[in-house]
């Protein structure tokens, strides 16, 4: 199963660098970002060691777009079979909702989700 961790803050540079602290090596990575970057930041820099697969999709709440996006880039990226997956979220509004639907079918049999990631500057302290 591909663990998933849920990233949020409230500047992508901090959700960039949240994940990018968490990269391993060892582990085939998948990453999802809504929004654009704000600059060639950390993650860009780590990405080249750890070579994580990382897509941007549009910024919009994930679950208020009615999820269609977010299920064609889950559903790409699944079929790599990647040990690990975080989606960095611009907003926490829906997180729970966006939680249950990683939670259902036919994600359910796929996912096992961890702990949530807040990006902020203490995070970049680690």
């Amino acid at each position: 199963m591909t663990r998933v961790t849920l990233v949020t803050g409230n500047r992508a540079s901090l959700r960039e660098a949240a994940i990018a602290a968490r990269l391993d090596p060892a582990h085939r990575t998948a990453i999802i970002l809504e929004g654009l970057p704000e600059g060639n930041g950390v993650l860009h820099q780590t990405a080249e060691q750890a070579e994580p697969r990382i897509v941007r999709i549009a910024p919009g709440c994930m679950h208020c777009i009615g999820n269609l996006v977010l299920r064609i880039t889950l559903n790409r990226l699944l079929r790599d079979r990647p040990d690990r997956l975080y989606i960095g979220a611009a907003s926490d509004q829906h997180l729970d909702l966006l939680r249950q639907f990683l939670r259902s079918p036919p994600y359910d049999d796929l996912l096992t989700m961890d702990d949530d990631v807040v990006g902020n500057p203490a995070s970049d302290e680690r």
